[in-house]
Formats: structure tokens, sequence, C-alpha cells
């Protein structure tokens, strides 16, 4: 019986340079082969499609996500998005952070602080399962200079001001991009309790003014939140790059676009190993295997999420998981048991860095300890390009950004659906969607 024991242990010790044990890297091939099998890779909708009612639904992981909306006490509408498979409920904040220039490093300082706190607070959030900061930058498009600008020129301006305004209008796009920062929170509905969703929206209703002063107040500048229309443009445009222009221009005029949720969705999509294909882009999706060691500065993340020259849209998402304060005690003391174990059973360069470990869990039990919370964390990053053939150069790309910020990332391979999905504004938890629970997943 010994044998055979050890024969089903060995695959879990067997681990790739980013931590995956063999049958972790099995189950993913034999999903994809199953997907494959299925069709499940391939996505049309439309009334041209199969698809009941002929809309254009979110496929994958957002296929059965409903939306709603409410109004907090200041009478601004927000969306609310509905997982009915998890029973789970997002509701999206905007914000438009002032960011690091010409601020003082004292100011900085509040700010990294402020957020912190803000993050702490999430462990003490009632109903809370995860939350992710999403930056999302693209070439700008001039829709909106073009409307502030060309309707100011007065019909009988002098010929060479008016050719001045129109060139800066033409080339101003060329050099310059947008930028937008969004914060999603995910609830759920404790089991065995049945709550309507106006009941849901309620709730969500007063927490939201709290929220955003957290935010404001850790330099996120002006913050809001985002309505179910907002909520389904910000999708739309993520499947297909190319109406960008057309969405900001009908804002412009008509102070919206008028978009259901259910007509968020690409028209096409096809998943291959590498990529993910949606109407006019294409995407690669990577994640990250190790955070930034050493000392971690404000800075650290800058290139990454700087935009990119010769991509039409990059995405950037922290995804955090906030522990409850029973939990991030015993986590705490088992990391620094396991720290002083390595530091004084090792030698040599080994026992150094162990040392440094110690010192680092040491610190993070004390402020445990003083009431700061616990709260792990990943990094997802989407680049979409117009066609596969520019995916090699944005493997570069992200190479290089990734080097400077000192983190290290794989493709999202077999999985490009499902991980574009997670680097969206809708709440998508990944450890809420794995068949085996997440507890057991970091035991093995």
């Amino acid at each position: 019986m010994a044998v055979p024991f050890a024969v089903l242990l060995a695959p879990l010790a067997v681990r790739t340079q980013d931590g995956r044990n063999v049958y972790q890297l099995l189950a993913l091939r034999v999903g994809w082969r199953n997907r494959r099998a299925k069709g499940a890779h391939l996505y049309v909708s439309g009334p041209m499609s199969g698809r009941p009612g002929g809309r254009f639904r979110p496929p994958g992981l957002l296929n059965k996500v409903t939306a709603s909306e409410g109004r907090d006490p200041y009478d601004r509408p927000f969306g609310v998005l509905h997982h009915p498979g998890r029973n789970l409920c997002t509701v999206v904040l905007g914000c438009e952070p002032d960011g690091g220039s010409l601020v003082d490093a004292d100011q900085v300082d509040v700010w990294v602080a402020r957020w912190g706190e803000w993050l702490s607070r999430l462990s003490h959030e009632p109903g809370l399962r995860g939350a992710s900061v999403i930056v999302e930058t693209a070439p700008d498009t001039g829709s909106r200079l073009a409307h502030e600008v060309l309707p100011r020129i007065t019909p009988d301006a002098p010929l060479a001001a008016r050719a001045v305004m129109e060139e800066v209008v033409a080339r101003y796009p060329t050099a310059s991009s947008e930028m937008h920062t969004y914060v999603t929170l995910t609830y759920g509905v404790p089991p065995g309790k049945r709550r309507g969703t106006e009941d849901v929206v309620s709730d969500l209703a007063i927490r939201i003014p709290g929220l955003l002063s957290g935010l404001i107040a850790a330099g996120g500048g002006s913050a809001f939140p985002l309505s179910a229309e907002r909520i389904a443009e910000v999708v739309r445009v993520a499947y297909d790059p190319a109406v960008a222009g057309d969405v900001l221009d009908a804002r412009a005029r008509y102070g919206g676009t008028g978009l259901d949720w259910e007509d968020a969705g690409p028209t096409a999509a096809v998943e291959t190993v590498r990529n993910y294909q949606h109407d006019s882009g294409v995407s690669r999706t990577w994640l990250m295997t190790l955070a930034p060691r050493g000392t971690v500065r404000s800075s650290v993340l800058r290139s990454l999420l700087e935009a990119e020259p010769g991509t039409r849209r990059k995405r950037v998402a922290l995804v955090y998981r906030p522990i409850d304060p029973a939990t991030s005690a015993r986590i705490v003391e088992a990391d620094r048991r396991a720290a002083q174990f390595m530091a004084t059973s090792g030698r040599g360069t080994v026992q150094a860095r162990a040392a440094s470990e110690v010192r680092a869990a040491e610190q993070t039990a004390a402020e445990e300890a003083s009431g700061a919370g616990l709260v792990e964390f990943s990094l997802m990053l989407t680049v979409t390009v117009d066609d596969a053939e520019q995916l090699a150069n944005a493997d570069v790309t992200v190479r290089n950004i990734t080097a400077s910020s000192r983190v290290l990332m794989r493709p999202a391979d077999r999985m490009q659906a499902a991980a574009f999905t997670c680097t969206l504004p809708t709440g998508i938890l990944p450890w809420e969607q794995t068949l085996v629970p997440h507890e057991l997943q970091e035991a093995l």
C-alpha cells in the first residue's frame, strides 16, 4: 500500500517554476481538451445565433450575470451585477487618481498609509468576498477634445486661428492616452438567507458613501459609483475596442449610449491556447507568479500601469481577498514559525535570506496584533491588439515592463477567456470559480 500511496503523492511534490504541481497542469490540459471537444471555446451571439432572445450577452463567466440599478443616499445611480451561480453581488466604483507627478513625498506617504487603511477595512466589511482595482489605458480617440474645442470656434474666427485649433484637435490624440480606474467590491449573501434584489441594493447603497470617502482620502481623486449603463459600456468597449470612439461620441452628444447589459458582449469570440479573439481585438492575459521582493516603494508598478504605444487597450487588475481577523492571526503565526524554522535549519546564503524573512514575518505579526488587516492579492494583465501578429510585440513589451516592476508573470494559456473576464470591472473572483475549494488548493 505504501508504494501506490507514494505514487499518488509524488506529483504533488513536483512543481513548476511558478509553483504549480503535476495535477494542476493535468487538470488544465484536460479541461481545455474537453472545452474544445464541446465547442465551448467558440461563442456567437446576436439575432443570427441560437442564443435566446437574439441579444449580445457577455460570454463565459458573465453569461448568467444580470444587472440592476439603485441610488445611493446622494441620489446617484449605481449598478449592481448579480452572479446567481455563486449568490454574489458586485458594485463598481470609478475614480480619477491624482497621480504622483509634482507631488511631495510626504503627501505620497499619506496616500499610501490611507490606502493601506482602506484595504484593512475590507477585512471588517460585512459579507465582502473580494475586491479588485482595474487600471485601463488606451490611446486617446480625440472625441472628447473635438467636442470641447470645435463647437467653441466662432464662424467669423480668423483663418489662422481656426487652422491652429483644428490642427491641435487632429494631432493631440496621437501623443496622448486615456486612463480609467475602477474598483469593484463583491459581496456574498449568507447561506440560508433569502434576500430580494431590492434589499441587496438598499444595503449596498448605504455602504457606498463611506467606501468612496476612503478612496478619495487615499488619493483616488474624484470617486463615484458607476451606473449599470456605464458598466455595460466599459464591457462593450473591452470586447470591441473599435467602438470606443463611438461610445465617447454618444456620451458627449447625448449624455449616454442607452446600452443595456444584455447587449454588452461581443458578436463572436474564439479562445485559443495562447490568446482570445473577440470582435475587433485579440487579447492575451498574463498572471502574476511572484510579487516584488525586498523593499517595495509606491512607484513599483508605475511602468506596469502606464500606457504602452502599439496596444489597443491594456488593463492591469489587482485582485484582493480580505481575510477575517481570526484567520489572519493563525496565518501570521504559522508564517512566523515557518520563517524561524528555516532561519535555524539552513546555512550560508539560505540562512541569510531566511533571516530576512524572519524580520518580515515578525513585522507582519506585530502589525496584525496592533489591528492591521491581512489581505491576499494577485495581479493580472491583459493586453489587447488589433490582430494576432501584433501579440509577439506585446510579449516583448510585457517582459520589459514586468522586469522593471520586479514582477514575475506567465501567460494564462488554455484559460485566456476566463482570465480576460477576470480583468474586467465585473467582480469576477478567480477563487470563487474553481471546482476545488481554494482552501484545499492551498493545502496541496
